[in-house]
C-alpha cells in the first residue's frame, strides 16, 4: 500500500507488475476505486507495470472539501505519474476516468502514448443533472438512493435479477458524499469536445451495449473526434465492464498493447 502526500491531496496508488515493463495506468469511475480493476489486472499480459490509484473522495485517497475541479483531477493523476516518473503510459480512463485521461493527454503528451477511453465522454450529463445528484448525496440516506439509480444504468437486466451487482450498491452506499459531490461537480464542468478533437494518439473507445450513463453513441462520438480511433463495442454489459465482463475487456486491452507497439507481439 503507498501514499503520494501532496499539498491538497492524498492519493493511495498501487504500482504492481514489472517496474522496468511497459506502465499500463487504469483511473476508475465515480463512486469506484482501484478494486473496480481488480478482476481485469490477472488477465492482462506478463511484463507490464500497472498502476492504479485512487482518485481525490475515494477510496483510501482522502477526501478534500468539495466542489472539485476536473483540473485538479488532472493534475492529481499528473503529480502522481511524475511521481513514479512514468512517461509514455497507456492510460486506461473509465467514466470520469475517461476525462481525466482525455484532459492529460492534451496538457502532458509526454505521459500518455496511447488511450483507452472507456463508457466515457467529452461531456457527459448536464449540470442539472449534476446539481440533482450532489443535492441528493448531501442529504440523509441519499447514497443509498444514488446507490440505486447508479446499479441500475451500470450493470445489465440479468445481472441485477441475479443479484450480482449487491456487492457494489453496498460500496456506493458507503461511499464518502463529500467524495462523491467533489468529483460529480467535476463532471458537471467539463466539455473536452476542443481539447479532445485536437488530439492525434492512437485511441481505442469501449462502450457497452446496455450501459445507462455513457450510451455507447455518446464513447463513439467521442473517440470519433480523434483522427485513427478504433471503436469497441462490447454485449452483455453496462457501464462497468471489467466488473462484470472482466475477460473481454482485457482481451480488448491486450489486442489494443499489442496493435499499438506498447508490448511486444505475442
Amino acid at each position: 500500500m503507498a501514499f503520494l502526500e501532496l499539498d491538497d491531496v492524498t492519493l493511495h496508488y498501487l504500482d504492481e507488475g514489472d517496474p522496468e515493463g511497459a506502465p499500463l495506468v487504469f483511473a476508475h469511475a465515480l463512486g469506484t476505486g482501484t478494486f473496480l480493476w481488480d478482476a481485469v489486472v490477472p488477465l492482462l499480459p506478463a511484463g507490464l507495470r500497472i498502476i492504479r490509484y485512487d482518485a481525490r473522495g475515494h477510496g483510501q485517497s482522502s477526501t478534500p472539501p468539495a466542489p472539485y475541479a476536473m483540473g485538479a483531477l488532472i493534475r492529481d493523476a499528473e503529480r502522481l505519474l511524475d511521481h513514479l516518473q512514468v512517461r509514455e503510459a497507456m492510460f486506461v480512463g473509465l467514466s470520469i476516468g475517461g476525462m481525466v485521461a482525455q484532459g492529460l493527454a492534451v496538457k502532458r503528451p509526454d505521459l500518455i502514448r496511447a488511450l483507452v477511453l472507456s463508457n466515457t465522454g467529452a461531456k457527459i450529463g448536464t449540470p442539472k443533472l449534476w446539481a440533482e445528484r450532489i443535492a441528493t448525496a448531501r442529504r440523509a440516506g441519499g447514497m443509498a438512493e444514488l446507490a440505486r439509480g447508479s446499479c441500475e444504468r451500470w450493470f445489465t437486466r440479468s445481472y441485477l435479477k441475479e443479484n450480482k451487482h449487491l456487492p457494489w450498491f453496498e460500496r456506493l452506499c458507503q461511499h464518502d458524499p463529500e467524495g462523491y459531490a467533489g468529483c460529480a461537480a467535476a463532471i458537471s464542468g467539463t466539455d473536452f469536445y476542443t481539447p479532445t478533437s485536437g488530439l492525434r494518439i492512437p485511441t481505442l473507445g469501449i462502450a457497452g451495449a446496455e450501459d445507462g450513463s455513457t450510451p455507447p453513441d455518446l464513447v463513439r462520438e467521442t473517440v470519433d473526434l480523434i483522427p485513427g480511433s478504433q471503436f469497441a463495442l462490447m454485449r452483455r454489459t453496462g457501464h462497468v465492464p471489467p466488473v462484470d465482463q472482466p475477460a473481454d475487456y482485457a482481451r480488448l486491452l491486450s489486442d489494443f498493447l499489442h496493435a499499438t507497439g506498447h508490448i511486444g507481439a505475442a
